[in-house]
């Protein structure tokens, strides 16, 4: 089993009793030593003192590790970047009425705050030509789905 696959299976149960989701793992060896980034998540934005108990916890669970064998490694425990890709329906809810950019499988790009979503599909308020209007797109017909940075939102939400 390949190590990231081993990680992924020794520190997942006990993220997600702590109320964390792992999202991904990142290894890399540059000479004889190992950089680990595990990246978590949570059901609301983590704060640093949360990704603090969550590099903790991953910390010890690693050090006693018998497949990390000898090589020495650096831990980075961190959460995901707002340039993210948006893949799962807990993204979306996450995401409620933030700006996205969806790109369809079709080559469509849809531009639109998150009204709602389902595990299926997202609903979002697209306006064009000075027109709102809603378009429900579902979680299979889209290629990347992503936040939409916003400096100067008027209404003072996110």
């Amino acid at each position: 089993m390949a190590l990231k696959d081993q990680i992924s299976q020794h520190i997942s149960p006990a993220l997600q009793e702590a109320g964390f989701f792992l999202e991904d793992i990142n290894l890399a060896s540059p000479g004889h030593h190992r950089n680990v980034t595990v990246i978590v998540d949570g059901e609301s934005s983590l704060t640093l003192d949360q990704v603090t108990v969550a590099s903790k916890l991953v910390s010890e669970l690693l050090d006693e590790a018998a497949f990390m064998g000898e090589t020495p490694f650096t831990l980075e425990v961190t959460s995901p970047g707002i340039d993210r890709p948006l893949t799962l329906p807990r993204h979306f809810a996450k995401n409620h009425d933030r700006l996205l950019k969806v790109t369809k499988s079709d080559g469509d790009v849809v531009i639109g705050r998150v009204l709602s979503n389902t595990d299926s599909a997202v609903t979002l308020s697209v306006v064009d030509k000075k027109e709102e209007r809603e378009v429900t797109i579902a979680l299979t017909d889209i290629k990347r789905a992503q936040v939409e940075v916003e400096f100067n939102r008027k209404d003072g939400q996110k």
